[in-house]
């Protein structure tokens, strides 16, 4: 760090979160953005990819051209399988040097389990076991004794929000249903998803096995849940940005709908940006979209021995590079709303 700063350089500085990222740190004011890396737009300028980018930065470089020394810290907006390689290559040499990967090839604490949802091999095992996944709410205090940070999936982290502290109120099964813009599907969504009328449909897809299922299952299990199951359906809609997770499960008969939501509400009471709602109160994305803010209300449903909570987020901010943010700013003891607010 020099003079209170930060200085950040990005790895995948022009996809859809690559850009919001580099958005959020550039108003950040303790923050020196020293590289902008890229594979394909080696000395290009940012703000040709997002005219909403104005500080002068600087352009686009190979990483190879990076001087580690004079790097704090390294966020990682890659395709699955390139972080953990470069990660591997910096992280003995550098031993100042903290990452933070908006990937998912440290989220999933089992090597076996990562290949097995995500079709890759794990090149940096050895890292495993020194990496954080961080919902930030979760690990303020914890995140400072890392050096890696996983950074969530999206849909995990709209879940995870609303349903982690209520896990041993619940009964049983769970079904999630969760809509997502299509930004979520990265700047190739029409390769995945090739269909006419895709701007003006919705889409159910990955609806027996969605990778992002590997996080709940590990963050169930972590919370000593093993025996609650669920159900995950995952759609995307014809909007650019933000997710609704709806989320019904039946709690246990000693917990009714105003007990738990104010359990949510102790629980986020120092979480600046997790506001839980009212009772019955109505909700979508349009308060949190462009914020790095989740939303959450607690329904009582027709039937009376049934919640609904539905959770509301950015899937790029609070869903990805805001969080990553958040999560630098608990890891280098800045205020947590540094840069976000």
């Amino acid at each position: 760090m020099s003079k209170n700063r930060i200085n950040v350089a990005i790895a995948g500085a022009t996809g859809f979160v690559g850009l919001d990222l580099v958005l959020l740190l550039s108003k950040h004011p303790n923050i020196n953005i020293k590289y902008l890396c890229s594979q394909s737009f080696v000395g290009k300028k940012i703000n040709k990819f997002d005219d909403r980018i104005k500080k002068k930065l600087p352009i686009l470089s190979d990483i190879k051209k990076v001087n580690w020394y004079k790097v704090d810290v390294l966020f990682m907006s890659l395709p699955n399988g390139k972080a953990q390689i470069l990660t591997k290559k910096l992280f003995y040499k550098f031993k100042h040097l903290k990452f933070i990967d908006l990937s998912a090839d440290f989220r999933i604490q089992n090597s076996l389990l990562y290949k097995k949802w995500y079709n890759l091999d794990h090149f940096a095992k050895d890292l495993i076991n020194k990496t954080l996944y961080s919902i930030s709410e979760f690990n303020k205090e914890k995140i400072k004794n890392y050096r890696i940070i996983s950074n969530p999936g999206c849909y995990p982290t709209s879940i995870q929000l609303a349903v982690n502290p209520l896990l041993k109120m619940i009964k049983g099964n769970i079904i999630i249903d969760s809509k997502s813009g299509y930004s979520g599907a990265g700047k190739n969504f029409r390769k995945k998803f090739p269909y006419k009328n895709f701007f003006s449909s919705t889409y159910a897809y990955s609806v027996t096995k969605h990778r992002h299922m590997a996080e709940i299952d590990q963050s169930f299990k972590s919370l000593g849940s093993k025996n609650i199951n669920y159900v995950f359906n995952p759609q995307i809609i014809p909007t650019f940005r933000g997710i609704l997770s709806c989320i019904y499960f039946e709690p246990k008969k000693k917990y009714s709908a105003k007990i738990i939501l104010n359990k949510l509400k102790k629980i986020h009471s120092h979480n600046p940006f997790v506001k839980i709602l009212k009772l019955n109160q109505n909700l979508g994305t349009n308060n949190v979209l462009n914020t790095n803010n989740c939303e959450i209300s607690v329904c009582q449903t027709r039937d009376k021995s049934k919640i609904l909570i539905i959770s509301a987020l950015d899937n790029l901010i609070k869903g990805a590079a805001g969080q990553a943010i958040q999560n630098m700013n608990l890891m280098f003891n800045q205020g947590e709303t540094k840069g976000l607010k």
